[in-house]
């Protein structure tokens, strides 16, 4: 849960920055999708451009804590010691990695 506010939140910011930089340089009514004019009104446009930028900062931020894992942390057996199968070597110990 912490990891999630870590990430959201940040984004939340840099989303709510890159919409008004980018609707203060286009006028979202002379937007065009496809080739074809957006048939939304601004509010829609504002809400969906927030969003959208919200989405890239947010897996910006989870693909930067994907990557900053430990090596522990990505062998570590993800079942507890007498889950795992018999005769598995790490099964006693508790602690140990697959």
């Amino acid at each position: 849960m912490r990891k999630a506010i870590w990430v959201l939140w940040p984004s939340f910011i840099i989303g709510g920055a890159a919409e008004t930089v980018f609707f203060t340089l286009f006028d979202p009514m002379e937007l065009h999708l496809f080739g074809e004019p957006v048939a939304l009104g601004r509010l829609a446009i504002y809400s969906g451009g927030f969003f959208a930028f919200w989405a890239f900062a947010a897996a910006s931020s989870f693909f930067t804590c994907f990557l900053q894992r430990t090596a522990d942390e990505i062998n570590q057996c993800p079942l507890p010691a007498r889950a795992r199968p018999e005769g598995c070597p790490k099964r006693e110990d508790p602690n140990a990695m697959c």
